[in-house]
């Protein structure tokens, strides 16, 4: 059920918009589904505020864009793995996503998308930050979008690892994106890693550029919902002696092309 015509305010010229109007802990109708996947693809990440959401709510908002996707290297890890929660706490000296990155590309179909919740919140820091990958591709030459054209890249965690494009296209809209993080890309397709390391590690840079980022500062019962193929993102370390505790749900995706 929908409470009201949903608002969506842009939050930078970056990317990412927060949508108000809406409950999302209920039954949503199809024109709200609609919209919100819509405002994903044209922002690449939309943020709700003063949300309440418990696990089956959460389970049940994530379902709307397609299947809960579980992690194949944390499922061990929990009494649910259709959920990871991402906690700091005071005092710990790494963090969960302290790098630029996009989540579990090593997989064949990496998660399309990201929901997560914001539960225990420090009443500063620990923001989310942002970068938009189709403005890092439209943003490179002609020349290198045409040596990139092709190209593809091997995605590592542990043992696992898939080969992706290093241009990727969204399949809902047609637009291209660069495909490559820090976290998992290790080496092109045919080339050795000291070969791949300086043009990779241009690309990861210039996927980070400021003008391509924005910053998410998270609340108690925020939502960050990020496209996972179109953004990279990193978390702030800066909790200080506060607590930060987040529920997290992926939705499966396709294979990249």
């Amino acid at each position: 059920m929908r409470n009201a015509r949903l608002a969506i305010r842009p939050l930078s010229g970056a990317g990412g918009a927060e949508i108000s109007g809406i409950d999302v802990a209920q039954d949503l109708d199809a024109a709200a589904v609609r919209e919100i996947r819509a405002a994903l693809n044209e922002h690449c990440v939309v943020f709700f505020r003063d949300q309440t959401l418990d696990v089956e709510r959460h389970k049940a908002f994530a379902r709307c864009f397609g299947a809960i996707f579980v992690h194949p290297l944390l499922k061990e890890a929990s009494a649910d793995p259709e959920i990871v929660m991402v906690r700091r706490e005071p005092g710990e000296t790494s963090h969960f996503g302290e790098s630029w990155h996009a989540d579990t590309t090593m997989c064949a179909e990496p998660p399309m998308g990201t929901i997560l919740y914001g539960i225990d919140v420090p009443p500063y820091g620990g923001d989310t930050l942002f970068a938009n990958q189709y403005l890092a591709y439209e943003a490179l030459s002609g020349g290198m979008k045409k040596m990139l054209a092709g190209l593809r890249a091997a995605h590592r965690h542990g043992e696992a690892q898939s080969i992706h494009p290093v241009v990727r296209t969204n399949p809902e809209t047609d637009r291209k994106m660069l495909f490559v993080n820090e976290y998992h890309t290790s080496e092109f397709e045919g080339m050795t890693e000291t070969e791949s390391r300086p043009l990779l590690k241009f690309l990861f840079e210039h996927g980070n550029r400021p003008e391509f980022t924005f910053r998410f500062r998270w609340q108690e019962g925020s939502v960050a919902f990020w496209d996972n193929r179109s953004t990279k993102h990193i978390a702030l370390g800066d909790t200080g002696p506060f607590r930060r505790l987040m529920r997290r749900i992926q939705i499966r995706g396709d294979r990249p092309a």
